[in-house]
């Protein structure tokens, strides 16, 4: 089994397309009319997110790190080398809604900072980040 993609409901697919392409990297890997609308994949390596149109009202946006109820996506995630760096580069199109913050304490040079996209949906964009080694592992 592999990991396929993130289906997300937008107000305005195209809105959302050009946020994920011009600050994540991501570009347009499909788009499938239905219905009178479209479906639209991006992909970032072997990353997919599946945009969908949608009337439906937002009850509300996304705050701090994402939402914390049961089944709700908490946010999505990306690497940067310089999340100083990412943050300079996004400028006012970094809607911060927690941080940055430093995690030195759990791993030395982990940095984070969540933001809004154009839809509400948190994202997560960290520098430092790593796997524990396995023999680190052993004792969970």
């Amino acid at each position: 089994m592999r990991w396929a993609h993130v289906g997300l409901n937008c107000r305005d697919p195209r809105v959302t397309v050009d946020f994920y392409v011009q600050w994540f990297g991501f570009s347009l890997a499909r788009v499938v009319p239905l219905d009178g609308q479209e479906i639209i994949f991006l992909r970032n390596d072997a990353s997919y997110l599946e945009l969908f149109a949608s009337s439906q009202s937002q009850s509300q946006l996304g705050q701090g790190d994402g939402p914390q109820n049961p089944g709700a996506i908490r946010h999505l995630a990306f690497q940067v080398d310089n999340v100083d760096s990412f943050l300079k580069e996004i400028g006012d199109a970094a809607d911060i809604t927690l941080g940055p913050l430093n995690f030195d304490p759990f791993i030395p040079g982990w940095r984070t900072v969540w933001i809004r996209d154009p839809d509400g949906v948190i994202i997560e964009v960290s520098q430092g980040y790593h796997d524990q080694r396995p023999e680190e592992l052993s004792g969970q």
